[in-house]
């Protein structure tokens, strides 16, 4: 073997990897990958489950975009896209925050994490005890002399959305936490021990080394908050079921209250199509504005 030259992989080493990921491929193909082809294939149809289909090209597309609901929905989920940058940065700070070694550190960072592993008709009904007019949210705030009338706040299509979304935020900063949390800890010690000795103090070490080692994770965290900002279903459908008046109707929702509700099936297959472009779109952005640097 040539000098310098990297040993190349064997064929039997490479076969050995493709048997241990081909069942997961399999189930990839038949839960996901097919689903999403053959989904997104019908959206140009005129699906029925009890009649014969035909090739519709784009009227369902041209069908959504003149309902004024799917519009006001696509305009919810890119709204939902202003979080993002709060549970990032929350969650990073949360993750500094835990990452001390401090008595007891162990149960604050269950006691983050425990709105994750939450089920979300749980979460429902306790912060819609909590935003309802005469809940704990209004009674703590007219307490302190904050607001001299209860707020609706699931009631006032005004401030529904963003009731909504800071309930996705509660519910999104402890996953993000224990992600960042994993980053710093694998931090090399001795590079924080080299800028304490040049005299770096910590906010500079947090800025020139902490912040660039995590940028691989703040890329991959930030993709899947965008991802779940934009698919934004769950919190909807237990809160507000798209009210009041539809002002808290996402893409996605609108997909399901077309598809299951209304057995509008090429609407919804349809809608579902137009929010995964916008998936995909964004992502792809964020992957070249926040792509790690390599030197």
């Amino acid at each position: 073997m040539q000098a310098g030259r990297a040993p190349s992989a064997s064929p039997r080493a490479g076969l050995t990897a493709w048997l241990f990921l081909a069942p997961a491929l399999a189930l990839l193909a038949v839960f996901s990958f097919w689903p999403v082809a053959f989904g997104s294939l019908l959206a140009f149809t005129d699906y029925s489950l009890i009649r014969e289909t035909h090739w519709v090209g784009l009227d369902n597309f041209r069908t959504i975009f003149d309902n004024e609901m799917f519009v006001t929905g696509l305009k919810n989920s890119l709204l939902f896209l202003l979080m993002v940058p709060f549970v990032q940065i929350g969650a990073l700070g949360l993750a500094v925050l835990v990452n001390n070694k401090l008595p007891g550190i162990r149960y604050f960072r269950a006691a983050f994490y425990v709105p994750v592993v939450t089920t979300v008709s749980v979460v429902g009904i306790m912060w819609g005890f909590m935003f309802h007019e005469q809940g704990t949210l209004n009674y703590v705030l007219q307490t302190l002399q904050l607001i001299n009338a209860p707020i609706g706040w699931l009631s006032n299509d005004t401030i529904a959305l963003f009731a909504i979304m800071f309930v996705t935020l509660w519910r999104g900063l402890g996953w993000y936490m224990v992600m960042y949390l994993a980053a710093l800890q694998a931090v090399p010690a001795d590079m924080q021990e080299a800028a304490i000795l040049d005299g770096a103090n910590r906010w500079q070490r947090f800025w020139k080394i902490t912040v660039p080692m995590l940028r691989p994770t703040i890329m991959v965290c930030s993709i899947l908050s965008v991802l779940a900002a934009l698919k934004a279903y769950q919190e909807v459908d237990v809160l507000t079921q798209g009210g009041p008046m539809n002002s808290t109707f996402t893409g996605l929702y609108y997909a399901y209250d077309q598809g299951l509700k209304h057995l509008k099936l090429p609407r919804a297959l349809a809608a579902s199509f137009v929010v995964s472009i916008f998936c995909i779109g964004i992502a792809l952005l964020c992957l070249r504005w926040i792509k790690p640097k390599h030197r």
